[in-house]
């Protein structure tokens, strides 16, 4: 994995997630609709996610064609190189239909497994377009916003932190969840539920937000993520086998995920 390669992986990266938000930024124009379901009736597909992980896997294709790719609306397709690009055509699809702006495009690409515990994250973008902010990370290169660099940053008390979180879109889990959120406000600053879990990873890496909890993610969801996160100089714990995942700078995260053991998350 030479540097030349990295760079070009990481140039690649924000060329496909900040075109594929230009597709998605001006679609909006136009009105969206639902396409589809998946998890529940409310967790949406729109054509616009399609259209755009479709001309994602084009691009790769023409640029990178021995490359794997995982998404989020499709088969992805095998690969021999050893790469795998992880992509999120729309993060924040339910924010998008209503017009708000936390929404987000995420690609990422790992060597080995494509999920967490298995991946070596070498590069990746987040491209949030109705924020006009786009996140980029390397290997062992940093963390940037649009071109400033990012972290550390000291971790605070959990109860002086900005914690982020999401919710599922099955109500069972989401009860659950509201009961976990309701126990763990008082042992915080305060919650903040913005709806795109990429959009949260580069806020706590850029420290507007102190923390962020979740359960029940996909690598698509968190893989430019959480690489943005760590080459910030903060940490990402999980998700493990409870489906759990933490992200915060200095002893946040650690203080957030025994908050969240004792309440039973």
């Amino acid at each position: 994995m030479t540097p030349e390669l990295l760079a070009d992986l990481l140039a690649l990266s924000r060329t496909l997630a900040d075109g594929a938000a230009a597709i998605a930024l001006d679609r909006l124009a136009g009105g969206v609709s639902v396409a589809a379901t998946k998890s529940s009736d409310v967790d949406v597909v729109t054509a616009v996610d399609r259209e755009v992980e479709e001309w994602l896997l084009a691009r790769l294709a023409e640029t990178r064609p021995d490359d794997a790719v995982l998404g989020e609306e499709s088969d992805g397709r095998p690969g021999t190189s050893g790469l795998t690009w992880v992509v999120d055509p729309i993060d924040g699809t339910v924010n998008y239909l209503y017009g708000l702006p936390h929404w987000s495009v995420s690609v990422a690409v790992c060597a080995g497994p494509p999920e967490p515990g298995g991946w070596e994250l070498l590069a990746g973008a987040v491209a949030a377009p109705a924020l006009g902010t786009t996140w980029h990370a390397l290997r062992d290169g940093g963390a940037f916003r649009d071109g400033s660099r990012l972290g550390p940053r000291a971790g605070v008390p959990l109860a002086r932190a900005l914690v982020g979180t999401g919710f599922s879109y099955r109500a069972e889990e989401r009860a659950r969840q509201g009961d976990v959120a309701a126990g763990l406000v008082p042992r915080v600053r305060d919650l903040r539920r913005l709806g795109s879990v990429a959009i949260d990873l580069c806020l706590v890496a850029q420290g507007s937000l102190d923390a962020h909890y979740e359960r029940g993610l996909n690598a698509w969801d968190i893989a430019a993520g959480t690489l943005i996160v760590r080459e910030s100089g903060g940490t990402v714990l999980g998700p493990g086998p409870d489906g759990m995942l933490v992200a915060g700078h200095g002893g946040t995260a650690q203080e957030l995920t025994d908050a969240l053991r004792s309440l039973g998350a």
